[in-house]
């Protein structure tokens, strides 16, 4: 089994790499763990991971720069069904448009926007953007739960870096949020994609054990 975590730029990726390879280790996947920007990688790929960081429409070029990535990436995930796990940028990229600056399109996987978090500052003064830190996980209640989510305890914390945040059109693709002076889109889901605002290799066990469920998921 291969797992493809995609370098176009951004992304903690020896930090991702390393947590992917240690939750494969711990578990016994038998999965190789490679960070690559070659189309050929990603169309031999049994999983595919997509991190980021920074700006929406700079993630969104940086991919689209790389020759053939993103047509690998689309007959990957959209045609041909793999697993895919967007995480942070990652995740938000999977929407419609992000709404930042000038705005950009996204690949528009799961119907929605990225926009700015909006704390209430008259509720919760000392709010700071970017959201940075520890935040507790709670599923939403509007939504369902999610395979990728067996054996994972809720009420745990994940660790979260991000000003903007991904609003789905269809509230039951939101499966986890958390609350940051409003509800905070944590995870996303449909059909063989997934995404994490959270940075499940930054997460400790919680990230691990994540990571783990992701690396043995078949949609």
């Amino acid at each position: 089994m291969k797992t493809i975590i995609i370098d176009y730029g951004s992304g903690n990726l020896r930090s991702a790499h390393r947590a992917f390879e240690r939750a494969a280790k711990d578990n016994k996947i038998n999965s190789q763990i490679l960070i690559s920007d070659k189309p050929a990688d990603i169309a031999a790929a049994d999983h595919i991971v997509l991190p980021g960081v920074g700006a929406f429409k700079d993630c969104y070029d940086g991919l689209s720069a790389r020759k053939g990535v993103m047509d690998a990436l689309h007959e990957a995930v959209q045609v041909q069904k793999k697993p895919f796990l967007g995480i942070c940028v990652g995740m938000q990229l999977m929407a419609t448009e992000g709404i930042e600056y000038k705005g950009s399109q996204g690949l528009d996987w799961i119907k929605g926007q990225v926009r700015a978090i909006t704390p209430n500052a008259e509720q919760d003064l000392g709010l700071k953007v970017p959201h940075m830190g520890w935040n507790l996980l709670a599923e939403n209640i509007r939504g369902r739960s999610h395979k990728i989510l067996d054996g994972i305890e809720m009420g745990l914390h994940a660790y979260f870096v991000h000003s903007y945040q991904f609003h789905t059109d269809d509230e039951n693709e939101t499966i986890l949020t958390t609350q940051y002076g409003e509800k905070i889109t944590a995870m996303v889901a449909k059909d063989n994609m997934v995404g994490t605002q959270f940075h499940p290799e930054k997460s400790q066990k919680l990230g691990l054990d994540f990571i783990a469920n992701f690396l043995n998921w078949k949609p």
